[in-house]
């Protein structure tokens, strides 16, 4: 009997892809190195945990996990709803905003269809993309020395649009690079791409990036009909772990968007959390002010080791070492530290740092103080 090969049954776009790497678990670090009290800056969650009104919302309905959740998510959406100043109607649930993105994918992508982006945008955008089996269009960053360094080329990305595009990827601010778009420019942007082309701004450290003038997109909605905006509560709200985000958009693309999106696909304690995490703004805005405070921090001591990080709209810094990142990043493991390597994004030089408390910043400085001499 012949051997099974299912990679040969697999469809075009799936046999070819490459897994998301996730930053490295605590407990793998643990098991793998044999280290304790292990440090973890590798994927932009907020040091300061969970809101405690979230924690006490998720806890109160524990008793009720025998039963299925709010499919509709009628709660969350409403306040989302509310928060954004749109119907409900316009709020499309996931199980974090991967989730969502991929539910664009599914929806508007296909084989003959494409996706537009930028070169070192998140690596969500091509897995989705040619998982549809459409052709990821991918535009070239812009240069090291501009403004934004490695930013998104908004002008080389309006005209990569062609009749075959049905998605635009825009990540405001963008992961990895900390770079973001302005009000002016993205407004342009909006305006220049076909109003059939679904443009997608992706807004996950939005908390964090309104003091550098990062706009909401969200507001646009009526002038924009083919705009989505997608959020995630897993970053300044301290919900990583529960995995619930959305996106808000036009009612008849949350339509469309509900019609693919799996039943049941927030459970009941992300739900409940969302829901009581949106409505503490004494958290977001306490997280707001430390992370200003740390990536000060970060970067002053950085600076004074000769790396250098371009400005950044997140809660991480895109850190150019200037030598091999993953000899550097290898040691800082050994140590106990977990940063994130981007050679994946090709970058190899870089590392990416989440911004830590004050201590975890000095610990992380230490470290890398350390390896810089020793390697």
């Amino acid at each position: 009997m012949n051997a099974c090969d299912p990679a040969s049954h697999a469809v075009a776009g799936v046999s070819g892809l490459k897994p998301y790497e996730p930053g490295k678990p605590i407990s793998e670090l643990e098991r793998e190195y044999g280290v304790s009290d292990v440090l973890k800056l590798a994927s932009n969650e907020n040091p300061l945990g969970v809101s405690p009104a979230a924690r006490a919302a998720m806890a109160g309905q524990l008793d009720d996990l025998w039963l299925y959740p709010d499919g509709g998510g009628f709660d969350l959406r409403r306040a989302l709803a509310a928060r954004h100043g749109v119907e409900p109607a316009c709020i499309t649930l996931g199980n974090g905003s991967n989730d969502v993105l991929v539910l664009l994918a599914e929806t508007f992508l296909a084989p003959g269809r494409s996706a537009v982006f930028s070169q070192y945008a998140f690596a969500v955008y091509p897995i989705a993309t040619h998982a549809t089996g459409a052709e990821a269009r991918i535009v070239p960053a812009l240069s090291q020395d501009a403004r934004q360094p490695l930013g998104h080329d908004l002008d080389a990305m309006a005209a990569a649009v062609d009749d075959d595009t049905r998605l635009v990827f825009v990540a405001n601010p963008n992961n990895p690079t900390g770079t973001w778009v302005g009000a002016d420019a993205l407004r342009r942007f909006l305006a220049d791409v076909p109003a059939d082309v679904v443009v997608v701004v992706d807004e996950a450290y939005f908390e964090y990036a309104q003091a550098m003038g990062v706009p909401d997109a969200s507001a646009w909605l009526g002038e924009f009909p083919n705009l989505v905006v997608s959020r995630t509560f897993s970053k300044a709200y301290g919900l990583a772990g529960i995995r619930v985000g959305y996106t808000v958009s036009s009612p008849a693309i949350a339509d469309l968007l509900n019609r693919v999106r799996q039943p049941f696909n927030v459970n009941s304690l992300a739900l409940a959390g969302a829901e009581a995490a949106l409505g503490d703004t004494a958290f977001i805005d306490r997280a707001v002010r430390e992370n200003a405070a740390g990536m000060a921090q970060l970067r002053k001591g950085l600076l004074a080791l000769g790396a250098s990080a371009a400005p950044s709209a997140g809660n991480f810094l895109l850190v150019d070492l200037g030598r091999d990142a993953a000899t550097v990043n290898e040691a800082l493991l050994r140590l106990g530290v977990i940063v994130r390597p981007v050679a994946n994004y090709g970058l190899p030089g870089h590392l990416r740092i989440t911004v830590g408390t004050a201590p975890q910043n000095d610990r992380l400085l230490a470290a890398l103080t350390q390896v810089l001499e020793t390697t």
